[in-house]
């Protein structure tokens, strides 16, 4: 089967309700799934895997779209192994990474993706499918064993990405700045994706997809625009 996977910005724009924007995505993605899995484990804002499954779950069983939370499970690796599909949700990558290390859950969730099972995911949803958690923009609330993720795509990302305002008088770091940090340490490309897009993963193809263009990193050379509806290819 081939790899179907939407890798989000985030779950809600401004003004708007969650996952809304991304109702038409979803439809396709999960054209034919009966369940969801949901993986609530980055629990935004402390919310409790319960209530964030609520949350999940008030949306997709409009679809007709049963929502079963990862956390329910007695045996977690047994849920994604049995699981239709997948939705991670957004809130703290680093409690995210962490808990599916310490269950044994990473590797097991990218086989199942990576065997073609589908998979949302927003914001921290989104990190955990590149190669490492290294350029989210979370705070280290706990310490993960590994950086590593799923390595769904071949590059990183660094979703909310932010362009320097002008005028702004802000005189810390931009989004910009640190990930060229990353890159004086790393060498794997990052993609800045900006509130309303997502990248789409249809087999082996990887495409930019939303309202934006997306900023471009690269080690060793000067970032870049990649319009919407291109393909994702690194030279």
């Amino acid at each position: 089967m081939q790899k179907k996977i939407i890798l989000a910005s985030t779950s809600t724009l401004y003004d708007g309700q969650y996952l809304e924007y991304l109702e038409p995505v979803m439809a396709e993605l999960f054209a034919g799934i009966s369940e969801i899995v949901f993986i609530s484990y980055a629990r935004p804002g402390g919310i409790s895997h319960d209530d964030y499954t609520r949350r999940a779950a008030g949306v997709f069983e409009t679809k007709g779209i049963r929502v079963k939370g990862l956390h329910t499970f007695d045996e977690p690796l047994q849920g994604i192994r049995t699981a239709q599909a997948f939705f991670t949700g957004g809130g703290n990558t680093f409690l995210l990474v962490k808990q599916l290390h310490d269950l044994g859950l990473m590797d097991a969730l990218a086989a199942a993706v990576n065997g073609g099972k589908p998979y949302l995911g927003c914001s921290a949803g989104s990190n955990i499918g590149g190669v490492s958690m290294q350029t989210t923009n979370d705070m280290p609330i706990v310490y993960p064993s590994s950086f590593r993720t799923m390595g769904l795509v071949p590059f990183n990302l660094n979703p909310h990405y932010l362009d320097p305002l002008p005028g702004l008088e802000h005189m810390g770091e931009t989004r910009e700045t640190r990930i060229r940090e990353f890159h004086t340490q790393n060498n794997t490309p990052v993609v800045g994706l900006r509130e309303g897009n997502w990248i789409a993963v249809n087999g082996e193809e990887i495409t930019l997809e939303g309202a934006h263009s997306a900023r471009i990193f690269l080690p060793g050379k000067d970032p870049y625009e990649l319009a919407a509806g291109e393909k994702l290819v690194f030279s």
